[in-house]
């Protein structure tokens, strides 16, 4: 008689092998933090997208952006591209599925948003299409993906990619990824800002009264 298996230990025996290569993606993500901070404080907007679960986490990466990870702080722009149902389902029908975010990152992205994409596979043809646009359109692109090389990370400017064969651990630690990229935007914050306000305007020479210019081009002060 075989024995039963234990799903759990074997979960979490995956889990625990890819803690360790995972602790080496640190430097990258409080890199994207305080660059994501510094754009989001200039005005311009993240674009996320993914299929199935990973659409799932990526909308929960908008909202703890516009909404908030831990302290109340001002909203930041993101928009999760699989969330607009009606622009999704009309420009499927009308486009075919690979454009559904291409055409959506054409239509919100500017020079220098963000767009970060993510796949377990690192191979849908809709978020290499979208990686594509958004290189077009000028937008920095970022991917969360399973184990390297994959398409989507070769389609991109940087990648974290997991390092586990098994997809639902890769989808475990997007969600952690994407915790802490919240973390450290919110950690680059306070500096961001502040370098976002605007100097106080040098004080000139105080003159009271006010000035009644002659025929001859000269002012007499008169008093008010």
């Amino acid at each position: 008689m075989m024995p039963a298996r234990n799903p759990l230990d074997e979960h979490l025996t995956l889990l625990a092998a890819a803690l360790p290569p995972y602790r080496r993606c640190e430097p990258l993500l409080a890199r994207w933090g305080a660059a994501l901070a510094r754009r989001l404080t200039a005005g311009g907007r993240l674009l996320v997208a993914g299929n199935g679960g990973s659409a799932a986490e990526a909308q929960h990466l908008t909202a703890e952006l516009v909404g908030k990870l831990r302290d109340d702080r001002q909203p930041l722009s993101a928009i999760a591209l699989h969330a607009e149902t009606s622009a999704l389902t009309a420009i499927g029908n009308d486009y075919g599925y690979d454009e559904v975010f291409a055409r959506q990152v054409r239509a919100h992205g500017r020079p220098d948003d963000m767009l970060l994409l993510l796949s377990t596979s690192g191979g849908s043809r809709n978020l290499l299409a979208a990686a594509a646009a958004g290189r077009d359109a000028g937008l920095r692109c970022w991917a969360f993906t399973g184990p390297a090389p994959n398409p989507l990370a070769d389609a991109c400017h940087e990648v974290l990619a997991v390092d586990s064969p098994d997809s639902q651990v890769v989808q475990e630690l997007h969600l952690v990824s994407s915790h802490l990229l919240c973390e450290y935007v919110e950690l680059a914050l306070p500096d961001c800002l502040a370098a976002t306000v605007p100097a106080a305007p040098a004080a000139g020479p105080v003159r009271a009264g006010v000035e009644v210019v002659l025929d001859g081009g000269a002012s007499r002060p008169v008093e008010a």
